[in-house]
């Protein structure tokens, strides 16, 4: 039989070198290429590059390590994402297609008539975009850390340079041809263990069945349904119910709303349309995306329920205060020692009976309980979350090849979101800055040149932030949904509803949605999310009413609607030419007669 190692360079070494090859196959010759793949995206193509920008590590990775973490709570992320990317479509991305520019700030510049507009867009822009790509500078670490069995650190540089090469010579052109191979490597990924674990625990092929379906213990029938398992085995040990509502109403419905309205206001997934020809196809591709994240996200929960369930089963393997039911420590499971080498797993035998504990040591009524088995505290002192969705198959004892293969899916996810990530960036700064503001003279070569080295500047520092982030990857993208929701939203909101809104309005807007979300995020997370550089604890003692800084966002917005609608009332209204263009955006004149009325 071929070792776990053999199918790993054959399946990720294989797909990453396939990525290199397509990029420079198919690189970017000229500023059309590099920004919007000179239009010639198919809608399906666009779909299936679109739903792996969107899948990202946090998707891929992060979500079922949340929701093994977090249970119910957890299902937020999916529910706010699923619905802002319906937002998106509906009332975003067709009409920014139909203004026919390159960029988001492009659009907000020529829009509001204001080339400040037009800077603060970019100044948040790239908050947004650094933020999100430390998320997946993080997934490409983990990823590689298992690949190469290396530390974390030599991990995330291995990826940022991979990610580097082919999106710096690929460009949008590029990249969307490696996003479309990205899409179905992560699929299979994500699906093919899915199914053989379902088969394992409920004798079901459909993973989304698997919650409701009947819990099979060594393969006999239980008569005890897989969730309502899960609960028992948590409750046992201390922990929460699974299926129990863990955090505030308040906070939960917060947070909703704001991956719900960043969606509609991140960048990197909006630009995905400016690649197609026509507005229809911009609609179509809205469509198939839709299709293509959907496999991935009703498949996602049975994932996260799964895989918890095996892991207190690996360690606790039979009834909770028997001596004998906890695993040997000298006896670990296999997975368990290679992903100790990562630095994302760690244990210590703090009793010294040579076998491990896995319990809620913070939950004060199980104490007396633990203490009388003879615990003393949790001895799964580190288990990074991030890392169970690639730890699921070798839980589950799967076969190398499929190991393999959801390796090389989670990389496909990072890299294709990050390589997404750093065109945006350099799009906002050769394109928006140089191009359209500092420099307008610029040449396209050297503004193609200028957008190629930003990348790498932006990759180094997001790499060196992912060491050590401020979350799990789920939640470090988080932020960056709320300072989209907070700025860009609320104004191509008005920009492309409210002919009324002008630039002041627009500016100021944005500046104080960024103040006041960036703030409450920068308190509990640090300057740059730096270490050491928090002004209070992030925990819920500390936030106000409960409002966790992910959360922040839907408040941000608010205040940025609120500031740029009486900002624009109170001052003069935009040109007579501007309203007639924000109408022809919703309305176009020649798409009455059938024809679109922008390139």
């Amino acid at each position: 039989m071929l070792s776990l190692q053999f199918w790993l360079w054959a399946i990720v070494g294989g797909s990453c070198a396939l990525y290199i090859a397509i990029a420079f196959r198919a690189r970017a010759r000229t500023t059309a290429d590099f920004y919007v793949a000179d239009r010639h995206v198919g809608p399906i193509a666009n779909g299936m590059a679109t739903a792996a920008i969107w899948m990202s590590a946090a998707s891929f990775i992060s979500v079922a390590g949340l929701l093994a973490q977090n249970g119910y709570d957890a299902s937020v992320y999916l529910m706010g994402w699923t619905g802002g990317y319906v937002l998106l479509a509906l009332l975003v991305a067709p009409y920014l297609r139909r203004f026919g520019k390159y960029t988001v700030p492009e659009f907000i510049g020529d829009r509001y008539f204001s080339g400040l507009a037009r800077l603060v867009a970019v100044l948040c822009l790239l908050i947004i975009s650094v933020t999100f790509v430390i998320g997946q500078m993080r997934g490409v670490g983990i990823a590689f850390s298992r690949f190469l069995e290396v530390d974390f650190t030599v991990g995330v540089a291995a990826g940022m340079g991979i990610v580097l090469v082919y999106a710096v010579v690929g460009g949008m052109k590029g990249i969307t041809y490696t996003q479309i191979v990205q899409y179905v490597v992560l699929i299979l990924a994500y699906t093919i263990p899915a199914i053989f674990i379902s088969l394992q625990l409920t004798d079901s092929p459909v993973p989304q069945l698997a919650l409701g379906g009947e819990y099979l213990r060594d393969g006999a029938a239980s008569g005890v349904a897989l969730l309502d398992k899960l609960d028992q085995v948590m409750t046992d040990l201390g922990f929460s119910a699974y299926t129990a509502q863990k955090d505030g109403t308040l906070n939960l419905f917060l947070l909703a709303a704001t991956l719900m309205i960043g969606t509609a206001g991140l960048p990197h997934i909006i630009v995905r349309f400016f690649s197609v020809r026509r507005v229809a196809q911009a609609r179509s591709s809205v469509g198939w995306t839709l299709i293509f994240i959907a496999i991935l996200y009703t498949t996602a929960p049975a994932v996260g329920a799964m895989v918890r369930l095996n892991l207190i089963e690996s360690i606790q393997t039979g009834p909770v205060g028997v001596a004998t039911a906890n695993v040997a420590i000298d006896r670990l499971p296999d997975w368990m020692n290679r992903w100790s080498k990562t630095g994302l797993l760690a244990w210590e035998d703090k009793n010294g009976d040579g076998r491990l504990q896995y319990y809620n040591d913070q939950n004060q009524r199980f104490a007396a309980t633990a203490a009388g088995y003879g615990w003393k505290g949790n001895e799964l002192t580190r288990i990074d979350h991030d890392i169970l969705t690639l730890a699921n198959p070798e839980l589950a004892h799967l076969p190398a090849w499929i190991i393999a293969l959801v390796v090389a899916g989670a990389l496909a996810a990072a890299l294709a979101t990050a390589a997404a990530l750093l065109l945006t960036i350099a799009s906002a700064i050769s394109h928006d800055l140089l191009k359209g503001l500092l420099l307008p003279g610029l040449s396209e070569s050297r503004e193609l040149l200028a957008g190629r080295i930003a990348m790498v500047p932006a990759a180094l520092f997001a790499a060196y932030l992912a060491l050590d982030p401020p979350g799990a990857a789920a939640e470090v993208v988080a932020l960056a949904f709320g300072v989209a929701a907070a700025t860009l939203f609320p104004t191509l909101m008005l920009g492309i509803f409210d002919k009324r809104a002008n630039g002041p309005g627009a500016i100021l807007g944005m500046l104080s949605g960024l103040l006041f979300t960036a703030g409450y995020i920068v308190w509990f997370k640090g300057w740059f999310y730096f270490p050491g550089t928090a002004m209070a604890a992030d925990n819920p003692d500390n936030w106000v009413l409960g409002i966790a800084p992910e959360a922040i966002g839907a408040l941000g917005a608010v205040i940025n609607f609120a500031v740029a609608y009486l900002v624009s009332r109170l001052t003069a209204a935009p040109p007579g030419p501007i309203q007639e263009l924000v109408e022809d955006i919703r309305v176009p004149k020649r798409a009455e007669a059938g024809v679109d009325a922008r390139p």
